[in-house]
């Protein structure tokens, strides 16, 4: 098995464009300039991130733009006046801008109504620069809150967090997690140990308060009585497999 130390490393510009169609690049280019025109504030997430972060590249066809529920309607219709297509897809968190077959996810939620893009997002986000065009990521915090509950049958997330782990776990602001996880605790613990399992030699890079609290949550629930009101949360991860439920 390779080792932990062997895991890709980040690309730098220069091959992140060199991978990309020249349509593809033409296309981002474009987009992010006419974000940045617009004025309206917005973050990169997705792909581009994730490589930004972990240096894991995968081809795309989309930007992920993430924005405040209160400003996307204003990028969509810049967008239109600019001769996009524009789709207001899932009122409660998706819109879509369209230029052939290329397009942007308009991020302004999740699907599970639980990460609402909020100023802090921005607080929190970090310079960079895509295809020429300056730009800011999501924080890897709110990067990896949005990914923990993408545990779906045709896409899992898991693997895309342990490599953020594994590249910005030293950097991250870990209570800054724990706090977007809260109420879903159980969630950070089963990603703790997934990460353990995968990369044993690189535990440090989870602070040992952070596992302490977690694992002492777990042995708390048992002396609790069980709850009245029988639910099943498993729609909030995958919202297709628990609909038996």
């Amino acid at each position: 098995m390779p080792k932990a130390s062997e895991a890709q490393e980040p690309l730098g510009n220069k091959d992140l464009n060199r991978s990309t169609k020249p349509v593809a690049t033409e296309f981002y280019r474009e987009a992010l300039q006419y974000l940045n025109e617009s004025q309206i504030p917005f973050l990169m997430g997705g792909a581009f991130t994730l490589y930004n972060y972990t240096g894991v590249y995968r081809d795309t066809k989309d930007l992920d733009i993430f924005c405040k529920p209160s400003d996307y309607p204003g990028i969509m219709k810049f967008f239109a006046r600019k001769g996009y297509v524009t789709e207001l897809t899932d009122v409660r968190w998706l819109a879509k801008i369209f230029k052939g077959e290329y397009f942007i996810d308009l991020i302004f939620n999740t699907v599970n109504n639980i990460c609402t893009v909020d100023d802090t997002w921005f607080e929190n986000s970090t310079e960079g620069e895509l295809h020429g065009v300056p730009v800011r990521f999501m924080g890897p915090e709110e990067l990896l809150w949005c990914k923990i509950y993408v545990q779906n049958r045709e896409r899992y997330d898991g693997a895309d967090i342990n490599h953020l782990i594994l590249k910005q776990g030293k950097n991250m602001d870990w209570k800054r997690v724990l706090f977007h996880l809260e109420p879903h605790w159980h969630l950070l613990l089963g990603q703790v140990l997934n990460f353990q399992f995968v990369y044993p030699a690189e535990r440090e890079l989870i602070p040992r308060w952070l596992f302490d609290e977690l694992i002492s949550r777990a042995n708390e629930q048992y002396d609790l009585p069980i709850p009245v009101e029988k639910v099943c949360r498993g729609p909030m991860i995958d919202q297709t497999q628990y609909s038996i439920d």
